[in-house]
Formats: structure tokens, sequence, C-alpha cells
């Protein structure tokens, strides 16, 4: 992590002075130098990370470089504040100050705060020299790890806790006889070829005590005539790695080892290997592989024999599971935490012995198994830990509960746990490790939003540049790459198919905290016992710390995070002195006005007041010239200042508010501004209202804004259409459009769009269209499409049918028809279709080879609608099959058994659900599955319900 910040405040220092130094009048040499110290110490900081865990000379040394590199960013950014001030002086002379007296007094406070941080710049400057002059004594240290990685490993000074999971006892291994029952399945049937098994999923899981377990199988021993199981953690280099399959294949065959093996190099290695196994069955177990690099230094020595072989494979990184089943064909296992009801077995059996917990202790145990989530070795680590506590003593039980972090940190019994799921995050570049701490500022148990974590990311300045990419595009890369490497979990999708919303395991979530807390990344308070350092930099408060603020300086503070917390904290938190902010995140803030302190935030470049309850935007927010998201999304604001338009760096407008009431969804944006086409680096601009005298000159403005990739607009009428067409052909980056006609009733005319942006992959209409727009058909990469209200008197599905890529279709009250076709090879990716609201139906078919891939079906409010859509069997991928709302008569013959062919063609949907808008919630029901020959009662689900109807979710 100490890469990341000096790499950071390498490039600060380079800006400072390309830009502000002519200001300064000083001598640059002093920072020129230490810039210099700096660039020559980065090639030793790549390797610390691993060096700082077991050495206390390492770790003290890159602690006072973190800290010098944290002072002189303050530093240069204090400075900057002061220079910048003057630069606004010289501009605007007494017009701002106002009086003689008032510019003179500021200039003399303007030269000694100059004066006081030159010197400290230049004592920092010495500070950074002196302390990498001190590398010298570790220089030999650092020259070992680079000659040889395995040195600096941590797994090296102790026995590596993975190899203790290949040697559990049988009665330990609880909730893996499905998983091996498949696994084995799959390594003796399949095609004469090579294939290989992944199985992928985060560290904990148990993937190489299943890889293991399965290896050993009788079956799979008498299948495969040669065999090798490699751990790729054990070894720095592909030679050794190579000469152990050599060893074990050769012992298998009972021939002794070539001559000269120990000094050939990978390439020789392999055609050695893969000339013995060119006549053989064979089984290659490759455990732990973590990168796509080691499987391509090994996949070479596997030959395709038309033996039936198999590779099996075990990584954290979906990439590379994904990766060698591609290559050499096979498929890819997910290995899935344990059930709950398994999960409390194992942990009633290693704590208690196998006895049943003690009722008294019951609460505290099932909240501690809940830490866990079903992370086996979680489970076992921390019931040897709980396993030599007093049962009767039930303080000590609680102690644990409520110090899991600590314990984690503190107990010997946990450092195998803790080792392990570090593993991954020691994998990481320095880029991903520091969005991958910064996850820690986030309450337990919250999932956190995908986009929320792209534009906070960028605003802390964790994300570098790539050419070609915007930062978004590369934010979402790295939040990719982190998701692939299973070190988090989808929390919630999208309908088509995008990460809505991710999590971490709890227990990941406590290691990393503490280690963001050791490195001084980032202070979570959410407790009046946690300690402050003197210096905050990120600072997560999740309660309130009114007793403990007072005593805090926060004039270093990057970052401010605030979670349930109540008014009075927040007021008084916001009057501290936060200078430096650059990310202020207020969502659900108990506050009902924009805080004015705000806007002297000069470095503010992230600013949520999402979930509040402000209404009005001071007109002073144009001072915040650095400003990149602004999220008034779920507020009372309608309408911004003319002084928005300053925001030239703006790159997310989001204004919107939506309410759900019955059937019925209302969105609110902000009033449209003139002039707004000058703002040129928005991306994303929602919700805009059209409904003024001006609607011309504005959506003509719109298309000035080249960088949009999503756009939402609401109160269109007929008459805007031309303009608005016009504007879009302009947008070649959109991706996402939503256009919301004035009412139900007003005509939307988007006729006049000639040639759609291609990037467009979501649609969204709302309104009249009496004819479906020509356009739309020419979208070959549209995902998702939304239409409400349409009116059409043409059946649409002629045309929608031929999108290739359409996986998502919502639509409601869109055809007055009395029937629809689905046709044969039409909807050839569709996985999700709702109908809504259609008054004239009758009838629905459904061809042989119509929508081969839907898995989720909703019909709702087609009051006409009496018969299952005929054809309904041959939707073979169907899981989810939705009735809302929907004549009685046709839900009473779906719902209840009776063999009558109704019910026998959704026998075999896993899930069916009916019902119906009670008392402002949908009362929603399940039909239960029956396989018995004669009518049963039908016992129901507990009773679930949706604030909207589950088609629009």
């Amino acid at each position: 992590m100490a890469e990341s910040v000096v790499n950071f405040l390498v490039t600060k220092v380079g800006l400072f002075l390309e830009n502000e130094y002519k200001l300064l009048r000083v001598r640059q040499e002093e920072l020129v130098s230490a810039k210099d110290v700096l660039e020559r110490t980065q090639a030793n900081l790549r390797i610390t990370d691993s060096l700082e865990e077991t050495d206390e000379e390492v770790r003290v040394w890159v602690k006072q470089l973190r800290e010098c590199a944290y002072d002189m960013e303050d530093a240069l950014d204090e400075l900057k504040l002061v220079l910048t001030h003057d630069h606004d002086k010289f501009q605007w002379g007494s017009i701002q100050l106002g009086s003689i007296h008032r510019r003179l007094s500021c200039c003399v406070r303007n030269m000694k705060d100059r004066h006081r941080l030159t010197t400290e710049i230049r004592k920092i400057s010495g500070r950074i020299k002196s302390v990498c002059a001190g590398q010298q004594s570790l220089r030999r240290k650092f020259n070992r790890a680079r000659d040889d990685p395995s040195s600096s490993n941590t797994d090296i000074a102790w026995p590596d806790p993975r190899t203790n999971a290949l040697l559990l006892d049988k009665t330990e291994l609880l909730g893996m006889e499905e998983p091996k029952k498949k696994l084995v399945d799959s390594l003796l049937r399949g095609t004469s070829g090579r294939e290989v098994i992944s199985i992928v999923g985060m560290g904990g899981l148990g993937k190489s005590t299943l890889a293991m377990q399965v290896y050993e199988d009788g079956e799979v021993r008498k299948h495969f005539s040669v065999y090798a199981f490699i751990n790729l953690s054990r070894y720095a280099k592909p030679e050794d790695l190579l000469k152990d399959m050599l060893r074990q294949i050769m012992r298998d065959m009972s021939k002794p080892v070539p001559p000269g093996a120990d000094t050939m190099n990978s390439h020789w290695l392999k055609l050695i290997i893969r000339d013995l196994l060119q006549r053989r069955r064979y089984l290659i177990v490759l455990d732990d592989v973590w990168s796509i690099r080691e499987w391509d230094a090994i996949k070479h020595a596997l030959p395709n024999n038309d033996q039936g072989s198999r590779v099996m494979i075990t990584t954290r990184d979906v990439d590379v599971a994904s990766t060698a089943c591609t290559e050499f064909h096979g498929e890819v296992y997910n290995m899935e935490p344990l059930q709950t009801d398994v999960s409390w077995e194992l942990f009633c059996r290693k704590t208690f012995q196998g006895n049943p917990c003690p009722s008294h202790l019951e609460d505290i145990c099932k909240h501690i198994l809940r830490k866990c989530d079903g992370l086996p070795l979680a489970i076992v680590a921390i019931s040897g830990v709980l396993a030599t506590k007093e049962t009767r003593r039930i303080n000590e039980w609680d102690v644990v509960r409520r110090g899991l972090c600590a314990e984690i940190d503190g107990n010997d019994k946990l450092q195998n746990l803790k080792r392990v799921l570090l593993l991954s995050f020691g994998d990481l570049p320095y880029h991903l490790k520091a969005c991958f701490l910064h996850l820690s500022v986030f309450p337990e148990g919250l999932p956190i939003e995908r986009i929320r974590l792209v534009r906070l990311w960028i605003a802390e300045g964790f994300v570098g540049r790539k050419e070609g990419k915007t930062a978004e595009e590369v934010a979402e890369d790295y939040f990719g790459e982190l998701m692939n490497r299973s070190l988090m979990q989808v929390a919630e999708m999208t309908t088509d198919g995008r990460v809505k919303s991710c999590r971490i395991h709890d227990f990941l979530r406590d290691i990393i905290a503490c280690k963001s807390k050791d490195q001084m990344f980032a202070t979570v308070a959410k407790d009046l016992t946690d300690t402050w350092p003197e210096k905050v930099r990120r600072l997560s408060i999740q309660s309130n710390q009114r007793e403990i603020l007072p005593t805090r300086s926060l004039s270093q503070l990057r970052s401010l995070y605030l979670f349930a917390v109540d008014k009075p904290f927040v007021d008084a938190i916001l009057t501290c002195s936060m200078r430096l902010l650059t990310v202020l995140d207020l969502q659900a803030a108990p506050i009902s006005k924009f805080p004015v302190q705000v806007v002297d935030c000069y470095y503010l470049i992230f600013l949520s007041l999402r979930n509040t309850e402000v209404k009005t935007i001071p007109r002073s927010i144009g001072k915040l010239q650095k400003l990149e998201t602004l999220d008034l999304k779920q507020t009372n604001v309608t309408s911004l200042p003319e002084e928005v338009l300053k925001l030239q760096r703006l790159r997310h407008l989001l204004v919107y508010r939506y309410e759900n009431v019955s059937y019925n969804c209302s969105k609110y944006g902000f009033k449209a501004l003139d002039g707004i086409g000058a703002m040129q680096s928005l991306q994303k601009l929602c919700y805009i209202e059209a409904d003024s005298e001006r609607n011309s000159v504005v959506l003509k403005e719109i298309g000035k804004l080249t960088q949009l990739t999503r756009l939402a607009i609401l109160k269109m009428r007929k008459e805007d259409g031309r303009y608005l067409c016009s504007s879009i052909a302009k947008l070649t980056s959109l991706q996402a459009m939503s256009v919301s006609a004035f009412n139900d009733d007003e005509i939307l005319d988007l006729n006049y769009l000639r040639s759609p942006p291609q990037l467009l992959q979501r649609i969204y209409l709302s309104g009249r269209l009496e004819l479906l727009p020509s356009w739309i058909a020419n979208i070959h990469g549209l995902v998702k499409l939304n239409l409400k209200w349409s009116r059409l008197k043409e059946d649409p599905l002629e045309t929608l049918q031929k999108l290739p890529n359409l996986v998502v279709l919502e639509l409601l009250q869109v055809y007055n028809g009395k029937s629809l076709c689905f046709k044969a090879k039409g909807f050839k990716k569709l996985k999700i279709l709702g109908l809504d609201y259609f008054e004239e139906l009758r009838t629905i078919d459904i061809e042989e080879d119509a929508m081969p891939n839907l898995e989720k079906l909703v019909l709702q409010r087609c009051k006409l609608f009496q018969e299952l859509p005929s054809g309904i069997e041959n939707l073979t991928k169907l899981k989810v099959l939705e009735f809302f709302d929907m004549p009685e008569e046709l839900i009473r013959r779906i719902a209840h058994y009776s063999p009558n062919k109704d019910y026998q063609k959704v026998a075999r949907v896993p899930e069916v659900y009916y019902g119906l808008w009670r008392d402002g919630r949908w009362d929603v029901q399940s039909i239960e599955r029956s396989d018995e020959a004669k009518p049963s009662p039908r016992p129901r689900e507990s009773m679930r319900s949706f604030e909207f109807p589950p088609c629009w979710k």
C-alpha cells in the first residue's frame, strides 16, 4: 500500500512543479530532489507489502515513508489553496475584498501562510531524504526478496494452513457430499477428448479439500492410470512445479525420474511430461492457480490425447477458471458457502465436540455463525477459539461476539484464517489494494452499489489513466477484477445481468478494516471506545461520536462518510474545518438544508446528498470548481441555480426522485437550464424536465454533451421530438436513454431519429408512440427495452423479435390487439419478459424454438386473458412464472393440483407465483409443486410484499 501512496505523491509533486511553482516565487530544488528520491524508492516498494507482515524493520520504514508522503501531500494542497486565493484576489481586487483594510489584512495573512508552508515543505523534503537514506540498510532484504519471491512469502515462515485442509478426517467434511458426487461424475463421463474442470471461489471455502476428496475417490482412481496433485502456491518457479509433476507421474508408472531432469529448463520438462502422458489417461490436479500466467506456464505439458484425460483446477480467480475451460473445453464449478443447517452442525461438532449448543449460548453462537457466512475455514477456526471457553461463563463468549475483529487480529488460533484470507489481498496490484481497502468504510452487512463505488474510487484518486478509456470504464474494470478474484460477491443483479450491488464476507471485511487502520488508510468510528489517530485522512462514522468530536482535528481529512448518525451530530461535524475534503458522502443523512460550509471545500470532487430532505441548492455551489459528481437522487430538489453551469468538471448530475403508488411510478426531475450544453464533461444527466417555453433551445443544447452515456428526460411534448432526435443522433457515446412524455396521453414522437447511437444498450420510453420507431430495430447492441403506454396499433413483436442481443423486454399497455404470437427463432437471447395491462389481450401463442432462453415470464392486469399461453411448455428454461391481478378463473386452474392440462403445463416450472394488490401492497403467494398422482392440499409459503409490480423491479 505504501507504493500507491508514494506513486500518488510523485504525480502530485510533478503537477505542482508544472502548474503552481511559478506563483510560488521560491526555490523548487527541494521538491525536485524529493521527487527524484521517491521515484528511486518506488522499485523497492512493490515488495514491501509481503515483507512488512513479518519484518518489524521494514514495517517501521514503510510507516515513516507513508507519514512523510501524507504530510507532503497535505502541505502541497494547503499551499495551493493559498496560491489560488492570491490569484483570485489579483483577478477580482477590491470588488471581492471590499475595503483596503481587509485587502491588506488578507495579504499579510496569506504571506505568513506561504512562508509557513514553504518552510514545512523544505522540512518534509529533508525527512523524505533521511527516511530513504535509511533504505540502504534494508537493501539486502529487498534484493533477496526480488531475486527469490518465495523468501518474502509469509507462508514460508509457517506451515501453509491450506495443506492442513488436505489432511482433514472425513467426519469433518460436512456439506461436501453433493459437490464431490457432481465432480466425480464430471470426471468419469464426458467425451474422450481432454477436458478441464475449474473449481472457483473465495479463500476458505474448501476448494482444495474438495479437490483432494475427488482425487482420492476410489472410482476416480480406477478410471485413470496416471495422477498428479500439484499445489502451485508452493513453487516460485515453473521449473520446480514441473519437476514435482514429473516425479509424481514417474512414481505412478513405477519408473525412475529421467537422468538430468533436475537441471532441465521448463521447455524440456514440458516435452518429457507431454511425451509420457501422450498415450495414457491422466488426471492432473492444479491446486491454487492464482493467475493466467501460471496456467500458461503449465498447459502445454498436458496433451489432448483422446484418452478421456482430465485436468482439475482450483482457483480464486474467475478469469483463470473460464480461460482454462475455454481453452481445454470443460465446465466451471462455483464453490458455494455451506447452508445454514450444515454450518450449524459443523459449528456444534467442533465447538461442543458434537453435543448440542447450550440454550443460554445459542443467540451468541448464532450471531458468531452469521459472521462466518458459510465459510468452512472460518467456522472451524472460530470454533477452535470457543471450544476452550467455559460454557458457564457467558460473558467470555459475549466478549468474542463483540470483538471478533480484535480476536482475528490478536488470537493465535485465528492466524491461519487471517493468513488464508489475506493471500488474495497480497496478490493484488497496488491500485486494486487501495480500492479493496476502501470497502472497509462501509458498515457491516450493507450492500454496496457498484456505481457508487466506481464514482468514489475515481474521486479518491485510486483510478489510473488508460488510453482510449474513460475513468469510469477503468474503474469498472477494477470492480470486475475484484469480483473475478472472489474478493467480493454479488448482492443484487439488474434484470439485464449487470452487478447492481456487491458485498464482502464479514470476516474479510474485519481483516481489511484492521489493515486499513494500521496503514492509516481509513478510520472507522462505530463505538465510543474506538480510538482515532491524531491525523485522519478518511473517516467513516457509523454512530454518534459527539463526545469525541470536539477533541479531534479534521484539517487533514480527505473523505467523510456518515452512516446512522443523528442531525445534531451531522450539524456538529460539518462545522469542523475540512478545507482539504475531496469526498463528502451524506447519503441518507438526517438533513433538510444544503450544508453551506461545503462550498468552501475547494478540492471537493464527490458530493452525495442522496435520500435526504434537502429542497434547495444555493448559488454558491458554483465555487466547487473541481466537483465531478453531484448526487441529489431521492431529494426534494426540483430546480438548480444557474451557477451549476460553472461546474465544468461535473460528470454525473443526478437530480430526481420517484414515488410508487399502487401500479403507478411517478418520477420528478429538475427544470432544464438554458446553456446546459456548456457542461461538456457530463456523462450522466438524470432527469431534466423539458416542460418550458424554451424547450427547443434546451433540447438542442443537449446535442453538445457528446460525452453523455446516460440521458433521462421528462415531460416531453410531441413538438419536442424533432429537436430531441437531432441531439440524440450526435450523442455517439450514449448507452442508456429514458424519455417520458408530459403525460400518458401525450404523443412521444421519436420517428425523426434516423441514425441512433450504436452503443445504446438500454431504452426506456413512456408515452404514446402509435408507431414503433423504426430505428429501434437497427440497434444490434440493445439489451433492455422498456415501453409504457405506447398504445401501438400494430403488433410490435414482429420488429422486436429480430433484435439479436435483447435480454429484457418489459411492455406496459403497448398494444391493443387481441393476440400475441412469439414466432420460432425469435428473441434468441431474451431472458425476462413482462406483459402488463394489455386490455384486449385474450391469447398468447409461443411457437417451438421461440424465446429458447427465457427464464422469467410475468403477466399482469390482462383482464380478458383466460388461458395459459399456448406453447408455454416450449419454454424449457423457464424458472419463474408470475401472475399478478389476472382473472381468478385462470389462477384457480393452475394454483391447485388437478390432472388438468393447465396445471401440467406449469408443473415443471420451479417457481410460480400469483398475487393481488391489496391495501397498498402486493399479496403474493407461491404455487407448491407436487409429483403425487392424487389431489393434495396446497401449503402456502410465507407472504411476500412488493412496493410496486414485480415486472418493473
